[in-house]
């Protein structure tokens, strides 16, 4: 059994992560610690505080019990709003705190990219216009080349209450013929019943907070499972056969 930890803000689309458990079909455990959100906004101070480590401090003791094998920061606000070293710095933090490998949605989406093979971007953000900027900063100092960004203020809390007509309608609206893959970082989004139809639909990889921060997590852990049905990035030959 390989257990993975993820500490998730507040209460939105946690619901994403038993679904993923089940689509991987084998011997891996998803456990979803929540942390305190404070300030329900896409403010960048908010978010700032949101990953600060005195606000992760009780979830990483609540994982260290759990005896998972790596941990992910599923906030992707939360990470890239430090920009790119400040991010380094707390996941950082957050290794030593939970004594195993750690990282952040954020980085999971930057290390995905490479993995599917795909460089230039658009970005279907719920954010106001200068979240969506740091976004767009991070990504770009992975390597990345922004096209178009797609930004709307939305509250988390409205966010988890969209259903398929709604994630669909912002996919659509934030995607660019010149982009090779699509990414939806909030983490308060349902995505996991709708990767291979958003794929479908666009005709190309989407990437998304939840399943991004899944795959984060089993590359640290050294597992790699081949799981079309949550899109490209699990659409590998796995490196340990499950």
């Amino acid at each position: 059994m390989t257990a993975l930890g993820f500490l998730y803000p507040g209460h939105s689309a946690e619901d994403d992560y038993p679904r993923i458990e089940q689509l991987l079909g084998s011997d891996i455990r998803l456990d979803v610690i929540h942390t305190e959100t404070g300030e329900d906004t896409h403010r960048v101070e908010a978010l700032r505080a949101m990953g600060a480590p005195e606000q992760l401090a009780p979830a990483v003791g609540e994982l260290r019990l759990s005896g998972t094998e790596a941990v992910v920061w599923a906030c992707t606000g939360g990470s890239f709003a430090l920009g790119w070293e400040g991010a380094r710095e707390q996941v950082r933090a957050l290794a030593r705190a939970a004594g195993t490998p750690a990282s952040a949605t954020s980085f999971g989406f930057a290390h995905a990219l490479r993995e599917v093979g795909v460089r230039r971007v658009a970005v279907g953000a719920t954010y106001p216009d200068d979240v969506a900027g740091l976004f767009t900063d991070f990504l770009r100092a992975a390597g990345a080349e922004v096209v178009a960004v797609h930004g709307a203020e939305v509250a988390a809390a409205e966010v988890g209450a969209w259903g398929e007509a709604e994630l669909f309608a912002l996919a659509r609206s934030a995607d660019d013929p010149s982009a090779e893959a699509l990414l939806l970082p909030d983490t308060a989004l349902h995505t996991a019943a709708h990767l291979p139809a958003l794929e479908k639909e666009l005709g190309k990889p989407v990437l998304t907070a939840s399943q991004v921060a899944v795959w984060e997590a089993l590359r640290l852990a050294d597992r790699r499972v081949n799981a079309p049905t949550l899109g490209s990035l699990f659409a590998r030959e796995p490196l340990v056969q499950v």
